[in-house]
């Protein structure tokens, strides 16, 4: 019988805010594969499979989940995280991989399901859908993310700060992503297009050093690499005006 690699969004940190089917399917799997930017560190994801699973079931993979100005070396990272997984699916018939978030949205498990499709043809890979944190800063500021007809626009910081600018020139919510180490960028981004005054962001969502404030107050203190960014649609004609 074919292997199976499941995809599980385990949420933005909060371990209350993974899935019953999210939470039975890493029970379910012979393994759990944890992504970590290095075999000592324990990642989010890990810590809130952890929660729900025991830690001898729990497999780190290293990947290169912040390297983007040297694609040879990305790529060696990817396929050499490839094989060990492939490696585990050879010898369980079901690997589970947690991922922060969603495993659809600006997931690595996106590029492992292509590699394994390559080393171990006839994988059959699925996905359980998690919480982003888009969904979690809007609990947690009160910002509503969409009205009526509004559009809605996710943005990763990491394509540059003129591309989020774009973005809050034009109708809707916007929310940016990976946005901590061009927070100044994107602040002048926001003041530049009237988006400031509304606009809130966070980090470490759901985790004891979680911060959610406005943007208002972004000034040039480092904020962490995974910071969210909503900057709520403009919104005239009181309750169900963009109906």
């Amino acid at each position: 019988m074919s292997s199976k690699l499941v995809g599980v969004g385990v949420g933005p940190g909060d371990p209350e805010l993974v899935t019953v089917k999210g939470v039975n399917a890493l029970r379910e799997a012979d393994v759990v594969v944890v992504p970590v930017m290095d075999s000592g560190e324990r990642g989010r994801a890990e810590a809130t499979v952890l929660h729900y699973v025991p830690e001898e079931k729990v497999v780190r993979v290293v990947f290169a989940l912040n390297e983007r100005s040297d694609r040879a070396r990305r790529e060696a990272a990817w396929d050499a995280a490839g094989e060990r997984v492939a490696e585990l699916l050879r010898r369980h018939a079901s690997v589970a991989f947690a991922t922060i978030g969603d495993p659809n949205v600006y997931s690595t498990f996106t590029y492992l399901a292509q590699t394994i499709a390559e080393l171990v043809p006839g994988t059959v890979v699925s996905t359980v859908p998690g919480i982003t944190a888009m969904q979690d800063l809007a609990a947690r500021s009160g910002a509503v993310l969409t009205e009526g007809t509004e559009p809605l626009t996710l943005v990763p910081v990491t394509a540059g700060a003129a591309v989020l600018k774009d973005a809050l020139a034009g109708p809707g919510t916007v929310v940016a992503y990976k946005f901590g180490r061009q927070a100044n960028e994107v602040a002048e981004a926001l003041r530049e297009t009237g988006r400031l005054a509304d606009a809130v962001w966070g980090s470490a969502l759901g985790l004891p050093e979680e911060s959610v404030r406005p943007a208002a107050e972004l000034d040039e203190t480092p904020l962490p690499y995974l910071s969210t960014l909503i900057a709520p649609a403009r919104r005239e004609g009181g309750r169900g005006g963009k109906l």
